[in-house]
């Protein structure tokens, strides 16, 4: 599909951006923050996400399973460490409100598949179902909430035409 092409008087057609689908989602939120704002989403709705489908695949649920490589179970922590990776990859060379946005989101979803299995991270152990799974329950809560307060304590100014990509 061609984007739209403008034209002035000092020279051949250029081509205009086409705005952020973030903008309707998230009205008044200024591209420096929508990023953040898109990371807290991600990570809560990641989460939440992946509670579910391990309960699933732990209740032994018909079609859902676990994702494996030669016989030995991959963990979503793993995909969370590539996915983070890729971001701060894209960040060193990507400024752009939009990618900023992709990028927030993205970082909000890796994190919580790291997040969510911390505490096999810090035992070495897989104790995802046990007691001390908890600790991976506790520290996405407290991010979640965390982050929230913080979104929600520095709302700031509303966005301008010129911040949102408006003319």
């Amino acid at each position: 599909m061609k984007r739209p092409s403008t034209t002035d008087s000092s020279g051949p057609p250029r081509h205009t951006e086409r705005p952020s689908p973030w903008l309707r989602l998230l009205p008044g939120i200024s591209p420096k923050r929508r990023g953040f704002v898109l990371a807290w989403w991600g990570f809560a709705l990641t989460f939440g996400g992946m509670r579910l489908l391990t309960w699933l695949i732990h209740i032994d649920v018909a079609g859902v399973g676990d994702v494996q490589a030669g016989g030995l179970h991959i963990h979503h922590y793993v995909w969370g460490i590539l996915l983070l990776a890729a971001v701060g990859a894209a960040g060193l060379a990507e400024r752009s409100a939009r990618a900023r946005a992709w990028m927030g989101l993205a970082y909000g979803v890796g994190l919580a598949l790291i997040v969510d299995e911390a505490a096999l991270l810090i035992s070495l152990e897989d104790v995802y179902w046990d007691t001390e799974g908890g600790v991976s329950i506790a520290l996405a809560i407290a991010v979640i909430a965390v982050a929230g307060s913080v979104l929600a304590m520095t709302r700031g100014r509303r966005a301008s035409r010129r911040d949102r990509g408006e003319s």
